[in-house]
């Protein structure tokens, strides 16, 4: 043993938890230690003292191991070593060991106090692993989560949810405007009726699919969904809250494919079947609030001709330039339509039969005066239709344009001609 100076603290060491060595820097011997020391280790004084910490230490493996560590105990105030010890049952014990450097009677020596740490890293996994599965239940499960203390006027947005919307993590004032001022305005109004409906207990929970501005003003589709979780006495919501899953890439395919349902892929324009619906809508609204509407129908003089001499490709062409001139023509509130092949359908709400011969004929000279830019020169002979002097019903105005519209091909081509009202017999010719 060493010639150890008196302790008379010495006693009080042997009421720490923790383990208390005094070590030899030389060859790694220990030379004191208090109670914890050899009660940790399951072990006597006897079998403690004059040990070396290479015998103890699970992660010491030699001298020269040891010779490396003793130079960065002495480099450092406290040098902190976390290992494991071996315990007389066998199994290993994790420690934390905290060492620093002492004199005692004109020597040197190693005070080291070991933690067992066993206890403490068993509640760190488990707390990392639930810290674990909450994180991604609410950031990575969804895309962003929100809680609405209504009572206080505050709305927390997680982390995710800044993100979602390109802003960092400590932007976006926590207050209800800085959400509702984003919605897009025409989604807005539902979207606060879905709200307080819900608030107001009318509905089990509060759901909405709608368009929100993220930090560079483009729009994002999402899924929200939500629910009070707290009332007061007097049953009004005080905190509700709720997730926000970014639906945009859903939500743009789905739209793709209505648009493709209900539009003509080559022209842009509506097909026949929008087309029909949008008619049948017009005229049963334009009968009840007694109304005029017209309705042209359109067919590309000589389109076979153009398709044989210059090939599909010039006719697919021609098609979409026909189709540019029609859109550029109509009304907010006009409808034009690929009825099929060099075909097309215009629909006038609130346009008599006179009004709807003048824009019949505009369509004439317009398409009459396209540039050639490398394409034929195209015309279109149209037939009109009106309600109410060609029939009330949707069937019989589209069968009285298809009439006037093969006596105008009949005629000559590049015309337009006036169904038959039911007082005429054919249908009158017109320009």
């Amino acid at each position: 043993m060493p010639d150890l100076p008196e302790f008379p603290l010495a006693p009080l060491f042997e009421h720490l938890a923790d383990a208390v060595y005094l070590i030899d820097p030389e060859d790694s011997r220990i030379v004191w230690g208090n109670r914890a020391a050899w009660a940790m280790l399951g072990l006597s004084p006897r079998e403690v003292i004059d040990h070396s910490v290479l015998s103890l230490q699970m992660d010491v493996t030699g001298l020269p191991q040891w010779q490396d560590i003793a130079q960065a105990i002495r480099a450092s105030e406290c040098f902190t070593f976390v290992g494991r010890h071996r315990h007389a049952a066998g199994h290993e014990v994790p420690v934390e060991v905290n060492t620093t450097q002492v004199e005692l009677n004109g020597k040197h020596w190693f005070l080291s106090v070991a933690r067992d740490v066993g206890r403490r890293l068993a509640l760190e996994r488990e707390l990392r692993q639930r810290e674990h599965q909450l994180w991604f239940a609410l950031n990575e499960a969804t895309d962003g989560l929100w809680d609405w203390d209504i009572a206080a006027g505050t709305l927390f947005f997680s982390p995710q949810l800044k993100r979602m919307l390109g802003y960092g993590p400590d932007e976006m004032h926590p207050v209800l405007s800085t959400w509702s001022d984003n919605i897009h305005p025409d989604d807005a109004p539902r979207v606060m009726a879905e709200l307080q409906a819900h608030l107001n207990g009318q509905r089990a929970r509060y759901e909405a699919e709608y368009r929100l501005r993220n930090r560079n003003g483009v729009y994002l589709w999402v899924h929200d969904v939500g629910r009070v979780c707290d009332r007061d006495e007097r049953g009004q919501p005080t905190r509700a809250v709720g997730m926000v899953q970014d639906v945009t890439e859903r939500k743009e395919l789905q739209l793709q494919l209505e648009r493709i349902a209900v539009h003509d892929f080559l022209t842009g324009l509506a097909n026949r079947r929008e087309g029909m619906a949008y008619l049948e809508a017009q005229v049963a609204l334009c009968r009840r609030l007694g109304l005029p509407l017209a309705l042209c129908f359109i067919d590309i003089d000589h389109f076979k001709s153009i398709n044989d001499s210059h090939g599909h490709a010039v006719g697919d062409e021609v098609l979409r330039c026909v189709a540019h001139t029609l859109r550029a023509l109509v009304r907010r509130e006009d409808l034009v339509c690929r009825w099929g092949g060099e075909e097309f359908v215009l629909i006038a709400p609130g346009i008599d039969a006179q009004q709807g011969l003048q824009l019949a004929e505009k369509v004439c000279a317009a398409v009459q005066a396209l540039p050639a830019d490398g394409l034929p020169a195209v015309t279109v002979s149209i037939g009109v239709a009106a309600l109410p002097a060609h029939g009330p019903e949707p069937a019989l105005l589209i069968e009285q344009a298809d009439r006037a519209l093969y006596q105008a091909k009949r005629s000559g081509r590049n015309r337009v001609l006036l169904g038959a009202s039911a007082s005429q017999g054919s249908a009158e010719p017109q320009g």
